[in-house]
């Protein structure tokens, strides 16, 4: 399985947090499994902690990507052309950034973000 984590499945993740679902949990784990990280989810990271909605630390959330054996995926300017041509279903930029990249590199979408299905991408609902 190919997945594309959402920001917010990235850092429960990292943490070991319990919002993790087991299926989800079990897909990140599963040797087979290429799992992605979007360099769109560290820059929101960024700047959710530069803004204090979102307390990381001194991680390296850049560096965890490899430490854990998952794929950093570029933004191209096809990802951006795609997710600039997306409705606006959804209100955040980040999310439509995922949205595109999963669907032009035909990646399932870990997030909790049932909403995001009004787009047509394959998720797995954390």
């Amino acid at each position: 399985m190919r997945l594309l984590l959402d920001t917010h499945a990235f850092l429960w993740w990292l943490g070991d947090a319990p919002q993790l679902s087991s299926a989800a949990r079990e897909a990140i784990r599963n040797p087979q499994a290429l799992v992605h990280v979007s360099a769109a989810s560290i820059w929101e990271i960024g700047i959710k902690a530069k803004l204090g909605r979102l307390d990381i630390q001194d991680s390296d959330c850049a560096a965890e990507i490899e430490a854990n054996g998952f794929v950093e995926l570029a933004i191209t300017a096809r990802h951006a052309q795609s997710a600039g041509a997306l409705p606006l279903h959804h209100d955040d930029p980040f999310d439509r950034m995922l949205v595109a990249q999963a669907q032009l590199e035909d990646l399932v979408l870990v997030t909790r973000d049932r909403h995001l299905r009004r787009y047509g991408a394959q998720l797995l609902v954390t």
